[in-house]
Parts: structure tokens; C-alpha cells; sequence
């Protein structure tokens, strides 16, 4: 089977050459079709493992998820930067969340998810790829937190990559 053009990959790097470079002349244009070309070619070669996704219509859900829960979370970091938690104290600490997922492309959608959360950070992942360490800024309910992770991304993901 002959190996398709990412049509949607070679848009989006030709978009934003055209918006680095402040710039929509068609000679812009051209050059950066040709640039977005060589690069996904050029890349393709050296990353021969290409994403397959089984279900791409649940990505908008993951994406609707991770975009409210991302607002959520710059509320609680604010709440706590800003000192207004009341008179709870602010435990951080380290959480290990066990993992079903292993495809490489929703390993690497789960550590962009988790680090572009506030208050969260992809800490660790052990070597044979069943544990997740994160720093969570404010540590309530572990069990409650590996459920969320589990249940709203990680469920999501093997049924997108999987």
C-alpha cells in the first residue's frame, strides 16, 4: 500500500510559514508548500511509524475535554497562586498512574494533554510503559485524580490510536 500525502500535515506547516513570515504573496506560498513538502517527506524517512487513527471523530471530544479542563485548571492555579483557598493547604507531590495505553502517538497526545494542563506535569514513564509519573501542583485525592486521567484521556486515546 502506497503511503498517502498528510494533506492536513503539509496545510498546516504551509499556514504557518505564511504567518511566521507576515506574508501571503504567492511566492510565500510556493515556498512554503515546497518547504511543507521536504519537510513531511523529509521526516517520513526517519519516522516510518505512521499514525493510524481508528476512530479520528472521537478526537473532537478529546479535544472538547482537554479544552475545559484546561480553563478548569487555570481556575485552581490562579485560586492558588492568588492565595484565595481559604485555609487549605496546597499539598503537591508525585503520582504514579498505571497505564493500558501503548501506542507511542496517544503516549505522546497523553504527555501533551497533561503538561499543557495547569498544575500538572508528565514527570516519568517507566520503562516498560505501564507507569506514568506526574507532579500534580495541588495533590487532593490520588484515586480521584488516576480516575479522571484514566476515564476522560487515556480511555479516549486507545479508542482513537488503538
Amino acid at each position: 500500500m502506497k503511503p498517502r500525502l498528510p494533506i492536513v500535515l503539509v496545510i498546516a506547516l504551509t499556514g504557518m510559514w505564511l504567518l511566521l513570515n507576515n506574508s501571503f504573496s504567492v511566492a510565500h506560498i510556493l515556498l512554503g508548500l515546497a518547504v511543507s513538502l521536504l519537510m513531511v517527506f523529509g521526516f517520513r524517512a526517519v519516522r516510518p511509524l505512521q499514525p493510524r487513527l481508528r476512530k479520528p471523530l472521537k478526537a473532537f471530544l478529546l479535544l472538547w475535554r482537554v479544552f475545559v479542563d484546561i480553563l478548569r485548571s487555570n481556575v485552581n492555579v490562579a485560586r492558588i497562586v492568588l492565595g484565595l483557598q481559604g485555609k487549605r493547604t496546597v499539598q503537591s507531590g508525585f503520582l504514579d498512574v498505571p497505564l493500558h495505553l501503548r501506542d507511542p502517538h496517544g503516549l505522546a497526545a497523553l504527555a501533551t494533554i497533561v503538561t499543557s494542563t495547569p498544575g500538572t506535569i508528565w514527570a516519568d514513564l517507566s520503562p516498560d510503559g505501564a507507569t506514568l509519573t506526574l507532579h500534580v501542583l495541588d495533590l487532593r485525592d490520588e484515586q480521584a485524580l488516576i480516575a479522571t486521567i484514566k476515564q476522560r484521556y487515556e480511555h479516549l486515546l486507545m479508542e482513537i490510536f488503538e
